[in-house]
């Protein structure tokens, strides 16, 4: 979406929210999330249904002392194997790198037992609604009509009856285009818990945060690069020295809830680094046999109830099959 949905979106602010009337409908299942992508992107068969270009990277993972994830593998086991996917969002495989919008974030860390601990993220600081309901309801505003043309009247008018999408519409319509994925935060969204034994549990939203700083390109700056370029970006970075993130724990209190993406928790909550993420390659198609289940964890972290993580990870291993088989 962009300028002329949100003048909609202030124009309907003025409009009762009656005028937008809810309807009472089956709840959205995971495989009706990734019908809905594949209607959104297109047909793109062996392609991700969302985040469909992207890039892959390899590294490593080394971990920081923490008191309060104290005995997680995770931070206990030294240096770890990592591998990582940065993503535009969209179901399109030859998205214009250049347009400002939706970035993604993948990172599997290898456990000395071979298992993995996945982190799934986004760019964005909150998610289009509040519950999995609404954000399935926003993004089928989105849809074209028969004649592939969007109504953004209609977009407008849910926005304008469903606060919980305002937050991420009002930070679409400021965010500028990528400079490159080594400057760019991304944020986990959801809560997870790490409880060692009968200790206390320890309440948590995670972000992976660029070294190498924050950068982005306004629209002139944008247009003057190739439309592929973030790739070749990530691998000069490399060559001129480390690129790295410090993957951290942003630790929720009592307040803050656990199963509502859409609203971010203080900026006064403290955060504990968890280790620091150095890439060492970019390319390869190792990613295509990965499915970044966002339940993945390792021992002793464990999901909250957030219903988005359910619906993530079944939606992620439907479209895994999918991919794999070509559709």
């Amino acid at each position: 979406m962009k300028k002329p949905i949100l003048l909609a979106v202030l124009s309907a602010a003025c409009i009762s929210a009656n005028t937008y009337a809810e309807q009472t409908v089956t709840p959205p299942q995971a495989n009706d999330f990734v019908t809905l992508f594949e209607k959104l992107g297109g047909p793109q068969p062996g392609h991700r249904k969302a985040h469909a270009r992207g890039l892959c990277a390899t590294g490593s993972f080394t971990p920081a002392t923490s008191e309060a994830f104290e005995g997680a593998a995770l931070i206990s086991s030294g240096e770890r194997p990592v591998v990582m996917r940065f993503s535009l969002g969209g179901g399109n495989p030859q998205a214009d790198e250049r347009t400002a919008g939706a970035r993604g974030m993948g990172m599997k860390i290898e456990m000395p037992d071979g298992s993995w601990h996945n982190f799934t993220g986004n760019n964005f600081p909150v998610l289009a609604g509040n519950t999995p309901e609404v954000f399935f309801g926003f993004l089928s505003s989105l849809l074209p009509d028969e004649n592939g043309q969007r109504n953004p009247a209609k977009t407008a008018a849910y926005i304008g009856a469903h606060p919980s999408v305002q937050a991420n519409v009002a930070w679409s319509q400021s965010v500028e285009a990528t400079a490159s994925y080594a400057n760019t935060k991304f944020f986990g969204l959801h809560t997870f818990y790490y409880q060692a034994g009968e200790s206390e549990q320890t309440k948590f939203r995670w972000q992976l945060v660029p070294n190498l700083g924050e950068k982005s390109l306004n629209a002139e700056q944008a247009a003057a690069k190739p439309k592929a370029f973030l790739e070749d970006t990530l691998a000069e970075q490399l060559q001129q020295g480390e690129v790295s993130f410090t993957l951290q724990a942003e630790i929720g209190e009592t307040a803050d809830s656990d199963i509502d993406p859409s609203v971010q928790w203080s900026e006064q909550r403290s955060k504990v680094a968890l280790g620091t993420v150095r890439l060492s390659a970019v390319g390869g198609e190792v990613c295509h046999q990965i499915n970044f289940d966002p339940l993945m964890l390792s021992t002793g972290f464990s999901p909250s109830d957030d219903p988005f993580l359910q619906m993530r990870s079944s939606a992620y291993a439907i479209s895994f099959g999918k991919r794999l088989s070509g559709q």
